[in-house]
């Protein structure tokens, strides 16, 4: 049996689902804006691409520190 994701890849298959572009996707949206910030980041996705703030946040995290997150 696979195990759960933990943290915010938590989120990735309603992310996914709910915004119709797969995670590398928004992780190429979010290289190619140009912003650097935790909370530029959120706001763009927010803003520009109607996110939620729960599913901006864990995207923006995980984007920001993949190590953190590494299995």
């Amino acid at each position: 049996m696979a195990a759960q994701p933990k943290g915010p890849a938590s989120y990735f298959p309603s992310i996914e689902a709910k915004y119709g572009r797969s995670i590398e996707e928004w992780k190429t949206t979010l290289r190619d804006s140009g912003l650097s910030s935790h909370k530029e980041l959120v706001e763009l996705l927010k803003t520009e691409h109607g996110f939620g703030h729960g599913h901006a946040n864990a995207l923006t995290q995980h984007y920001l520190h993949p190590g953190k997150w590494a299995d």
